[in-house]
């Protein structure tokens, strides 16, 4: 009689290339969660960018605020906060919505909420990655040409604020299955939060001392500034540090790693989540 058994890796680098596995068919599934043609995702999240921009265009119109725009293209200046916030929220959400350690997900062999994890925060940059180059590419083909003055580096803290946004949203997982409505809570008020925290709205050197105070301990606005001195050449920002938010982004990358630990070793079936 023939017998089901789970394919048994040979090796380190076998279970090398499973994990790999697990993580791509986790990451094609993370991406059609919202619409079953990636496509369609890709144009999802590229609307959602569009609508973004034209909404703060339209603001910065009717309000006169143009004036206090780097010396720059205009739009540019607003989807190097756009860009960043949303990757930002997005890694936050997609690694606080990922499959947790009671998921019936978990009951699949070689299947851990480390690759649930991975997979939530690989697809959100794979999706804000195409939509950011697919609409810097149309801006540049058929409206006008620009040019960005360090794009490694400014591609570097875009990286980063996707990554700072894996870290609190490791945090918050951590901690979902012990309160799940209160932490539910605490991110959306964080995301909500954000739209204005976050500094994509102005210029940071722009900010007097006592406003600086309000936005100086979000890594996001410091992401934010900084990609906008790598983005404009006309631009040096006196008023966001580069090493304080990487220090804040592994120490909360740490805390949710070791929480996740404590958590998944004590997580009961009976939670559900």
């Amino acid at each position: 009689m023939y017998q089901f058994r789970s394919r048994q890796a040979d090796g380190p680098i076998g279970n090398a290339f499973v994990i790999l596995g697990l993580i791509y068919h986790s990451i094609v599934k993370d991406v059609r969660k919202s619409h079953k043609s990636p496509l369609m995702s890709l144009l999802m999240e590229m609307l959602q960018a569009v609508v973004f921009t034209m909404a703060f265009l339209l603001m910065f119109q009717f309000l006169g605020m143009r004036g206090a725009k780097l010396r720059g293209d205009f739009v540019l200046y607003i989807m190097s906060g756009i860009f960043l916030f949303m990757t930002h929220t997005k890694a936050l959400n997609a690694v606080f919505s990922a499959e947790g350690p009671t998921s019936p997900m978990m009951q699949h062999s070689q299947m851990n909420t480390v690759i649930a994890i991975t997979s939530a925060a690989l697809s959100s940059l794979y999706t804000q990655t195409l939509s950011m180059l697919a609409l810097l590419f149309c801006y540049y083909v058929f409206f006008t040409p620009f040019e960005i003055y360090e794009p490694v580096s400014a591609f570097a803290m875009f990286l980063l604020a996707w990554l700072s946004g894996c870290a609190i949203g490791m945090v918050l997982y951590s901690i979902k299955p012990w309160a799940p409505a209160i932490v539910g809570i605490i991110s959306m008020v964080i995301q909500r939060a954000n739209m204005i925290a976050s500094g994509k709205m102005f210029v940071a050197n722009m900010l007097p001392p006592s406003m600086l105070l309000m936005f100086d301990l979000n890594p996001l606005f410091h992401w934010i500034d900084q990609a906008r001195g790598f983005t404009f050449i006309n631009y040096n920002p006196h008023n966001s540090d580069l090493y304080y938010p990487l220090w804040v982004t592994v120490a909360l990358l740490m805390i949710g790693l070791v929480g996740e630990y404590y958590t998944r070793k004590r997580a009961s079936s009976s939670w559900a989540i």
